[in-house]
């Protein structure tokens, strides 16, 4: 798949993939920080500074990131589930990742204020490193399993029932 190319004909979908894409953008900014913790690449004054950069993006990446697990639970689940039903498949793995996701983030953010070795920032970031590797796949979970189910199994008016509820900023 080409960066910025979306898979999706449906519209509520195509919401969803380019909020994923806006997302994903967020994370690479700091995900490369987690990955020269990981890597040993900081000495301790410059690991201050980009552990303190880390935090700052990672709190301003949790807003977008809730509104955008609020919609999919809303609104887009709800709808599906009523389809392929919510007590097993899909849609409860998936909603389990918005909370294991959400979790990682909190641990570091309740955990990464105050002043750290090296060992102790590097170890703090594994949890951003996770919440980023299981993101990244949730996100393709998403787009190639449940997204195309939505055409298979929505009427018509349902999808674009679903693309009112969806059309809403994830930004302030």
């Amino acid at each position: 798949m080409e960066q910025g190319t979306l898979l999706s004909e449906l519209p509520a979908m195509r919401i969803l993939e380019n909020e994923h894409r806006y997302l994903a953008s967020l994370m690479n900014d700091w995900h490369s920080i987690v990955l020269d913790f990981q890597n040993d690449r900081y000495t301790i004054e410059p690991a201050k500074s980009q552990f303190a950069r880390l935090r700052g993006l990672l709190s301003d990446f949790k807003s977008p990131l809730r509104k955008h697990f609020h919609k999919e639970e809303a609104y887009f689940f709800q709808r599906l589930g009523k389809k392929i039903g919510y007590d097993q498949g899909p849609i409860v793995s998936i909603e389990q990742e918005h909370e294991e996701i959400l979790a990682y983030l909190d641990h570091f953010l309740h955990y990464a204020n105050g002043e750290f070795t090296l060992e102790e920032m590097r170890v703090l970031s594994r949890d951003a490193g996770e919440a980023f590797e299981i993101l990244t796949v949730h996100f393709v979970k998403e787009e190639t399993v449940l997204f195309p189910m939505t055409g298979q199994v929505m009427k018509l008016t349902e999808q674009e029932q679903l693309n009112k509820e969806l059309y809403t900023l994830i930004v302030e």
